[in-house]
């Protein structure tokens, strides 16, 4: 008998399970011909628009630092209406790029993706289920169409 998947799947820290859905994984992406160490060094250099701050950010030792750095004044003027379009670029990038992690989110089934954290009420739940659950709901996205790509 199959293994049913959980109707909830709640993620946050990148060394527990489903970490991997975490911004913070180590899973290198290429995007705009450069190669970023995490998902959260390519979201956060994209909130700026000069060359040098986006490459300070890209080459940041963490992505705790590169999260750090995307804190700094000077963000681009568009970035709250183009900030979701960016994490869908860098999550369809992650889970095309790496098969294992494809499969990892195929696998999920039809079970609704949580970034569980009292931290943040935009992209997590705001750790009570207040939050919007952006993060959540673009990995849902993602793979709806992924799947709709292998069945298509």
């Amino acid at each position: 008998m199959a293994k049913r998947a959980p109707d909830v799947i709640k993620f946050y820290r990148e060394d527990r399970a489903y970490g991997e859905f975490s911004n913070f994984s180590p899973h290198a992406v290429e995007l705009d011909g450069e190669r970023w160490p995490t998902t959260e060094h390519y979201f956060q250099a994209m909130k700026f628009t000069q060359p040098e701050a986006r490459a300070r950010i890209r080459e940041a030792a963490t992505p705790g630092l590169a999260k750090q750095l995307g804190r700094r004044p000077g963000l681009r003027p568009d970035w709250e209406s183009v900030k979701d379009a960016v994490m869908l670029t860098a999550l369809r990038a992650k889970f095309t790029q790496h098969p294992k992690l494809r499969r990892l989110l195929l696998g999920t089934k039809d079970a609704r993706l949580v970034e569980h954290t009292r931290r943040d009420f935009y992209w997590g739940d705001g750790g009570n289920g207040s939050g919007k659950n952006r993060l959540g709901q673009l990995l849902m996205r993602v793979r709806d169409e992924l799947r709709d790509a292998e069945s298509g």
